[in-house]
């Protein structure tokens, strides 16, 4: 085979720049390109240029740069060295960093956010939307999974509204000995308004009314344990859609006003972790694969 074949076999299957710089080198070397082998010194000018046209595989050029704001680790307006900061001395031997160290938070948050049930969307009030007959397998499926990861939990914590109380109401069935706990603020609302903007979708409530609630719910749950706090706790919220998402900006740091661009699943679980550091990950967000797929749906 001539090498004008070979050369163009090799370009046909690898298409790469790296190996037609291969393949001039070896053209020049051969006299290709009009030389002698032996006339080095003007041979490396055309190769030169040949490498000066591939890209420049430098590390700073595979390096992104930063975008948006940098982590705040105070950002639930609890760490250590933050609360000590201005504080008064109580004695002259009193050793600063001691006490900070005792103030420091020592286990890490477990929040398993979960979502009511499907409900019954004719209700025109909160008492007649309640739970569909597929709601409540929803809610069984739901605490089976709980249940099933084996771990201690150590409270309930549900919004007052019917389909999120009876959603709760199933689950601790499944979760012998765990305290239910009601609560007003974790009701479903409209946080802040949605970027980008949608028509098709009004809330019934004004954005900055629901907002101030649903912001003071999340300043009551999702923060870094208390220093008194011994071990790792995991705590389970029954709550909405809503309410999941704008959580789950907030505590990633995200634009809160981002929270419509995540759907989640009726039943489903998100959970985050929050650890002593103020550091926060997302271990899930809206999981119902323990749900045969006849059974999920988005209402």
């Amino acid at each position: 085979m001539s090498y004008r074949k070979t050369f163009k076999l090799i370009s046909g299957f690898a298409g790469g720049s790296a190996l037609l710089v291969f393949a001039a080198a070896a053209a020049d070397s051969r006299g290709y390109f009009g030389e002698q082998r032996g006339e080095t010194a003007s041979r490396w000018p055309k190769f030169t240029v040949l490498q000066a046209a591939q890209p420049a595989w430098t590390s700073a050029s595979h390096t992104p740069a930063p975008t948006g704001h940098a982590w705040d680790f105070n950002w639930d307006k609890r760490d250590p060295s933050a609360l000590t900061n201005g504080k008064k001395k109580e004695s002259a031997t009193e050793d600063p960093s001691s006490e900070q160290d005792n103030g420091k938070p020592k286990a890490t948050r477990n929040i398993l956010l979960i979502r009511h049930s499907q409900y019954n969307l004719s209700g025109s009030s909160d008492k007649e939307r309640i739970l569909t007959p597929l709601g409540r397998e929803q809610a069984e499926f739901t605490g089976q999974r709980l249940a099933a990861l084996g771990l201690k939990y150590d409270i309930l914590i549900h919004s007052s509204m019917a389909r999120a109380t009876e959603t709760a109401n199933i689950i601790s069935k499944h979760l012998s000995g765990v305290d239910l706990v009601s609560c007003d603020l974790l009701r479903e609302g409209a946080p802040i308004e949605p970027v980008p903007p949608v028509t098709h979708w009004k809330p019934d409530a004004v954005y900055h009314e629901d907002g101030a609630r649903i912001e003071a719910a999340f300043r009551r749950y999702i923060h870094r344990a208390d220093p008194k706090q011994k071990e790792d706790s995991y705590e389970i919220i029954v709550c909405h859609a809503n309410v999941i998402r704008y959580f789950v900006c907030r505590a990633l740091q995200f634009p809160p006003e981002g929270w419509l661009r995540m759907g989640l699943n009726n039943g489903s679980i998100t959970w985050l972790t929050i650890r002593p550091s103020g550091r926060v990950a997302l271990r899930t967000l809206g999981d119902a694969g323990f749900m045969p797929p006849d059974k999920l749906t988005r209402t």
